[in-house]
């Protein structure tokens, strides 16, 4: 394959991502090509195909549209708060070169800035927000240039300090509802908050975040952003708590790693030793989750909608997740930097 441009530069800021991107052939609308295929149902609408780009690489309105027109057609907008919420300084995106497998348990990695197939990458920017006066006219926007067969999903999660932690997922609900966003999208996974801290691995919490969504939003499907838990018992008891209330569970976020510099230095800067590894070496993990969702979802009888995410970057991989239970696919790193993704998936599906 041609070495393509990827339409998220990551030598520019966020900032200027945002306010200049896309880039690549997300800026060339005009050499999409559409290529038809066969409806199905994903939770409450019509989707060409079931495959898209989770919450990340889609920053606003301009991104969602090229998404949708280059026939990615379930694109989740990227996370929002209910505060403007800043971005880490640069660099957010570096590649990495794991050694083998990438394991859940906070490997060191090389990282640089040679970004070569297959591809695996860094995903550091701590979920930064606009506020809602310029995200939610933003992502009505985005809502509205679905076409036929399309959906936006609209991804948002809560602020540590805002208070009840809860009561902020729910307004951020809330606000996303006034978007008319179809979806909901609750990320519980941010790599941010530390591999052990991640918010999805409080079933507690999760119960009450849950409870306070549906009741402040109830008239929407509701997804949670999943990280890739090690054991089975937290897959239970998590399901257990919730299974039966949500609507669907994204899966999975990103693993958590160390990333160096060649000289050994942490890649990201003193202050950030950690950050979340997306793209290839995750691939195994994502079909783990998948595979292990849809175990206890059958033998819990459980209706819950399961989207598999990582390392997604060709009809083999799309197929693979389908295979082991997901009911939707995503492609972040691999969307990235081949933005022909979803039409080469359509085309393999009609030989």
């Amino acid at each position: 394959m041609t070495a393509l441009i990827p339409f998220y530069n990551p030598n520019i800021s966020y900032e200027d991502n945002y306010a200049q991107g896309p880039f690549g052939l997300f800026a060339e609308l005009d050499k999409a090509e559409h290529v038809p295929t066969k409806q199905t149902k994903f939770l409450n609408v019509n989707v060409n195909l079931p495959f898209g780009q989770p919450a990340g690489p889609l920053l606003n309105a301009n991104y969602i549209k090229a998404a949708f027109a280059y026939g990615f057609d379930l694109c989740v907008y990227k996370t929002v708060r209910t505060k403007f919420h800043k971005c880490h300084p640069l660099p957010n995106v570096l590649s990495v070169h794991p050694t083998g497998k990438l394991s859940s348990n906070l490997d060191t990695v090389l990282a640089d800035t040679n970004y070569q197939q297959p591809l695996s990458i860094t995903n550091s920017f701590g979920v930064p927000s606009f506020a809602p006066d310029i995200w939610q006219p933003d992502m009505a926007d985005a809502v509205n240039s679905a076409g036929q067969g399309q959906c936006v999903i609209g991804s948002f999660q809560g602020t540590q300090g805002q208070g009840e932690i809860e009561k902020d997922y729910a307004l951020a609900a809330k606000l996303v509802r006034e978007t008319n966003a179809p979806i909901l999208e609750a990320n519980l996974s941010c790599p941010n908050e530390g591999a052990s801290k991640l918010l999805c691995f409080d079933v507690d919490k999760v119960e009450r975040i849950v409870n306070e969504i549906k009741t402040a939003v109830p008239d929407r499907p509701l997804i949670l952003k999943l990280a890739y838990f090690p054991d089975d018992e937290r897959i239970v008891s998590l399901l257990t708590r919730v299974g039966s209330i949500i609507d669907g569970l994204s899966t999975i976020n990103t693993l958590s790693a160390k990333p160096v510099d060649a000289k050994g230095h942490p890649a990201l800067g003193d202050n950030r030793k950690e950050g979340g590894i997306c793209g290839d070496a995750i691939r195994w993990a994502g079909l783990d989750m998948v595979s292990r969702l849809a175990k206890y979802r059958k033998q819990m009888d459980l209706k819950f909608s399961i989207i598999g995410v990582g390392g997604v970057s060709n009809s083999e991989h799309y197929n693979e997740l389908l295979n082991v239970g997901a009911d939707a696919v995503m492609s972040a790193t691999g969307a990235m930097w081949n933005p022909l993704l979803a039409i080469e998936i359509k085309k393999s599906l009609k030989k």
